[in-house]
């Protein structure tokens, strides 16, 4: 426990109160354009156990399914920090990428591979076209 992150000229930071319940990889387009590469490594942690100090602007985007998916930056530097998903409530959504120490964490999942890059190999690490379930 006690993570933390931050955005690139840190006027966000971060502390999780719990260790991420789940961490993984999600190759939907947006995630794509939202993060500029190939994928977003992601972890997810219940809401309320982050403890936020800095200012945050959101995006309001859509997912595949329709449904509503708020996306959290710096409005300063711009860094991608937390997405909320409509369809999986109660859970925050956190850029693997603005921890301080991502040394402990290894993605269980690839999600939305229908839109991976074709040039990327997955190994032995589960795939799934669209989120687990057809989320």
């Amino acid at each position: 426990m006690g993570m933390t992150g931050g955005c690139l000229c840190g006027q966000v930071r971060y502390e999780l109160t719990v260790d991420p319940t789940v961490c993984l990889n999600c190759h939907c387009k947006n995630c794509q354009r939202q993060a500029g590469s190939s994928f977003s490594f992601i972890v997810g942690v219940p809401e309320g156990t982050v403890n936020v100090t800095g200012s945050l602007k959101t995006y309001d985007d859509k997912g595949d399914t329709g449904g509503r998916v708020q996306r959290q930056f710096c409005p300063d530097c711009g860094s991608p920090l937390f997405s909320l998903v409509e369809n999986a409530p109660g859970m925050v959504w956190i850029k693997a990428g603005t921890l301080d120490d991502t040394s402990s964490l290894t993605p269980a999942m690839n999600i939305y591979t229908k839109s991976k890059q074709h040039w990327l190999e997955l190994g032995a690490i589960p795939a799934f076209e669209a989120g687990p379930g057809g989320v």
